[in-house]
């Protein structure tokens, strides 16, 4: 009986090794069809966040009945439509715009789970975007999260943000300072 147990072993082993080999062969093509033409790319913009005034570019759109007694606003929800500028002066040319939700995702600390899209209008990657989904702990002086994808030029993009808070306002309006790292 022992026998024919080993028996039936060694022939699922032999049955199961072309297949192996195949899988093995098609992640090698895909490898060298994609991974000998990676570009990183560097690009650094400011986003502005502005919850104040007659023309805000982020909404609180839900809260939990909880938050407003929350010192971190625990349970809040935000909808985003921000510019993205070369500069930190609002009024520099404006180069994307970041599209989406953060909400306060930590009771401990403020820390807001980003899912933005980062939409460049202008320039070499007008058309183009990268997304970008991460816990932001905004008190720290820099931040990383990570990018995700993208469209257009950064197809299959990877890589990571810095973020650096240049200016805030104790309503919650800011200008972040954010240094992309992008693999496409």
């Amino acid at each position: 009986m022992a026998n024919l147990s080993i028996s039936f072993f060694f022939l699922f082993l032999l049955a199961a090794l072309p297949w192996t080999r195949t899988l093995e062969a098609k992640k090698t093509v895909l490898c060298r069809r994609h991974c000998r033409k990676q570009t990183v790319t560097k690009i650094q913009f400011y986003f502005h966040d502005t919850i104040t005034g007659k023309n805000p570019s982020a909404i609180k759109v839900a809260e939990a009945p909880s938050s407003t007694n929350s010192p971190t606003l625990f349970g809040t929800v935000s909808i985003a439509d921000d510019p993205l500028t070369e500069t930190p002066d609002p009024k520099s040319k404006e180069v994307g715009r970041a599209q989406g939700l953060y909400s306060s995702a930590a009771q401990q600390e403020v820390g807001l789970l980003m899912t933005l899209t980062y939409v460049f209008t202008a320039g070499k990657f007008n058309g183009s975007s990268v997304v970008i989904v991460g816990k932001n702990s905004i008190m720290n002086k820099v931040r990383e999260l990570p990018v995700v994808g993208g469209t257009g030029a950064f197809r299959f993009a990877r890589g990571y943000a810095l973020a650096s808070t240049y200016w805030a306002n104790n309503v919650g309006d800011a200008i972040v300072g954010y240094n992309l790292t992008v693999i496409h």
